[in-house]
C-alpha cells in the first residue's frame, strides 16, 4: 500500500463522476485515511462512506473562504493529528469566449480554481510545516499549457496557468521543510465537468486527435496523484504532470 495510514484531504470530492472521488477511492485502497471536502455536505458524507477501509469522511467546505478552509483542516488535525497530504482539485470551468467574461465569471472560475488552492494550501502547510513532511498535489490542466481547451474559456485557462505557476513557487518556498508540491495537468477526461455539452460528434472529434485514441478517465488521474502523494516520488517537486493521451506533446 502506497500510503498507508496517511491522512489526506481531497477538495471537490463529492462527485459521483469526478477526479476527486476518484482520487480518494484510490488513496483509501491504498491505506489513506481520507477526507473529502465538497460544497454539498450529504454528498460528500455519502462518497466518504462508500470508501474501501474505514475512519473516513466528508465535510462540507467552500474552498473560496478562507475561515471555512481553516476549519477543515483544524477539524482534520483535531481529529488525526496531523495532515500528510493535500490534493487541490476543486474547480470549476465556463465555456465562453473572451468578450463574454465579466467580472462575475471571472471571480467565481478564479476564485475556485486559483484562490481555493492557495486558501486551502495555506491551511495546512503549518501541520506539515511541523511534521517536517507532506505532500500537495495541484489540479492544473492543459488549458493552463495551451492556452485554452475543449471546454473552458480564457479565465479558466488563466486560472489554470495560475494554479501551475502557484506550484512551482510552493515547491520552491516549502521544499525545504520537507513538503512537496506537483501539479497535474489533465487533456480531456470524460467527467462531469462538461456539465452535458459532450456529444458523440464532438466526441469524436477529440478522440481523433488524442495519439493514444481514447478520452482519458478520472482513474488515469487518479493514479499519477497517488504517486506524486506517496514515496514513490519522494525526489519530485515543482513539476507538472502532463495526463493527456498525448494529445498535448511539449
Amino acid at each position: 500500500m502506497l500510503v498507508k495510514d496517511r491522512i489526506a484531504i481531497i477538495t471537490g470530492a463529492a462527485s459521483e463522476r469526478g477526479l476527486g472521488l476518484a482520487t480518494a477511492r484510490l488513496f483509501a485502497e491504498h491505506g489513506a485515511i481520507c477526507f473529502l471536502l465538497d460544497l454539498d455536505a450529504d454528498a460528500a458524507a455519502k462518497a466518504a462512506a462508500g470508501l474501501p477501509g474505514s475512519g473516513h469522511e466528508g465535510l462540507r467546505c467552500d474552498v473560496t473562504q478562507e475561515a471555512e478552509c481553516s476549519a477543515a483542516a483544524a477539524h482534520v488535525i483535531e481529529r488525526r493529528g496531523r495532515i500528510d497530504i493535500l490534493v487541490n482539485n476543486a474547480g470549476i470551468t465556463q465555456p465562453i469566449r473572451i468578450m463574454d467574461v465579466d467580472r462575475a465569471n471571472y471571480d467565481r472560475v478564479l476564485d475556485v480554481s486559483l484562490r481555493g488552492t492557495l486558501q486551502m494550501s495555506q491551511a495546512v502547510i503549518p501541520a506539515m510545516r511541523t511534521q517536517k513532511s507532506g505532500a500537495i498535489v495541484n489540479m492544473s490542466s492543459v488549458s493552463g499549457q495551451r492556452g485554452g481547451g475543449i471546454f473552458g474559456g480564457p479565465h479558466y485557462a488563466a486560472a489554470k496557468a495560475g494554479v501551475a505557476g502557484l506550484s512551482k513557487a510552493m515547491a520552491r518556498e516549502l521544499g525545504p521543510d520537507n513538503i512537496r508540491v506537483n501539479a497535474i495537468c489533465p487533456g480531456f477526461i470524460d467527467t462531469d465537468i462538461t456539465a452535458g455539452m459532450m456529444t458523440d460528434a464532438v466526441l469524436e472529434q477529440i478522440v481523433a486527435s488524442v495519439p493514444l485514441g481514447r478520452p482519458g478517465h478520472a482513474p488515469d488521474v487518479a493514479g499519477c496523484a497517488l504517486f506524486l502523494a506517496s514515496d514513490l516520488a519522494a525526489y519530485v517537486t515543482g513539476a507538472e504532470l502532463d495526463v493527456n493521451g498525448g494529445s498535448h506533446i511539449h
